[in-house]
């Protein structure tokens, strides 16, 4: 890991790097960037939990506050798995993966590693015919209790570079280029602002719409994934076809036999 220099390397340091936008922002350092030029409170982060949160309040000087339940619960942590039966190879998960945790080729059947799988759900919506099941990886334990520190750096080097194949800007940049500080929230305004919805801000995952929920909002609900290279009108007609003849058949399968 990289010498923290700025307040948001720590605080980037500090989050569990599950990548998941839960906390509204597009990745974790999106939050820590915020939170270090005070556009987001330190109670955003389901996953690092109640633990998360006194590690941030420790950094920035704030006063710790409960869990924003409008991000989500503390709770075990999940792991997904591909019910292989069902999948149709349509490789959407692949690229919404942040860790790149699932393998697979187009029309062939995609498994997730389970060992680099964070939990973060963003393949759950990406999937077209919701092939994509949820267990809970670590029963009686939430919080950095269910996720230790080095999973978070494993999976904060497997987004780096996720968003290297992705051809995005390597992670880390932004932190390291922030210099700001901020405002130390007094205790007796912590309570009020535990209670109080989170404030969108120009910083937070990208073209999010306004009616949209702010938990749980995945990106892919409102950016398309970027195709390789432009299509042509007959290959994307041809591609419709193919998920569409795909589902029904899914669906037919499904269907019980009289």
């Amino acid at each position: 890991m990289p010498h923290a220099s700025t307040l948001a390397q720590q605080l980037l340091d500090a989050l569990p790097q599950t990548q998941c936008t839960r906390c509204g922002y597009a990745d974790c350092e999106g939050y820590a960037v915020a939170i270090a030029a005070g556009a987001a409170p330190i109670n955003q982060c389901p996953p690092g939990g109640a633990e998360g949160i006194a590690r941030l309040a420790a950094l920035t000087g704030q006063a710790a506050l409960p869990l924003n339940t409008t991000h989500g619960h503390e709770g075990p942590r999940q792991m997904m798995w591909i019910d292989e039966d069902w999948c149709i190879g349509c490789t959407l998960c692949l690229k919404a993966c942040p860790v790149d945790a699932i393998v697979g080729g187009n029309k062939r059947m995609h498994t997730i590693l389970e060992a680099h799988c964070t939990g973060c759900e963003l393949c759950l919506p990406a999937c077209p015919v919701d092939c994509i099941q949820t267990e809970t990886a670590t029963p009686g334990a939430s919080g950095w209790q269910a996720w230790s520190p080095a999973q978070a750096e494993a999976a904060r080097t497997r987004y780096a570079g996720h968003q290297e194949r992705m051809g995005q800007p390597h992670p880390g940049l932004a932190a390291q280029g922030c210099d700001a500080s901020p405002t130390p929230i007094p205790v007796s305004e912590a309570a009020a602002a535990a209670h109080t919805p989170a404030v969108q801000s120009p910083a937070m995952a990208p073209d999010k719409p306004a009616d949209a929920p702010l938990w749980p909002y995945r990106p892919q609900q409102a950016t398309p994934l970027a195709a390789a290279a432009p299509a042509t009108v007959g290959d994307v007609d041809h591609k419709k076809a193919a998920i569409a003849a795909a589902l029904a058949r899914a669906r037919a399968a499904r269907k019980p036999s009289p």
